[in-house]
């Protein structure tokens, strides 16, 4: 597994598509809850919350993946270091947001770090 994390509008999307061009990536925010686990490569794992899965989906998903699909490229937006959210709800969705990204990096056998479309590897 391989985690690429940035902040929104770093070009992760055109650095991960250019580090593995030959696979096929899945979307986030328009996935089914099966896919994940059976794609290559998932670009805006955050957006899974925009298509409407629940918070234990994304806990299963996330304590699954490494299982299923040990050689998935996750492609995922570094969410937590804006402003914090006024509704309960979407502080929430960071938390857990943030702890799943954790587990999948403590995984992962690379980890890369996209800032104005250039990546580093910070594991591996």
């Amino acid at each position: 597994m391989e985690l690429i994390v940035g902040g929104a509008y770093q070009g992760k999307t055109e650095y991960a598509r250019r580090l593995f061009p030959d696979i096929s990536w899945a979307d986030g925010e328009h996935c089914s809850f099966e896919e994940p686990c059976q794609c290559q490569g998932i670009l805006n794992f955050t957006a899974i919350w925009n298509g409407g899965w629940r918070q234990e989906s994304l806990w299963r998903t996330g304590g699954i993946l490494y299982q299923e699909n040990p050689e998935l490229v996750i492609v995922t937006d570094e969410i937590g270091c804006g402003i914090v959210p006024m509704d309960p709800f979407q502080r929430e969705v960071r938390e857990q947001t943030g702890r799943v990204c954790t587990a999948l990096a403590g995984k992962a056998s690379r980890v890369h770090r996209v800032i104005c479309g250039i990546g580093t590897v910070i594991k591996g």
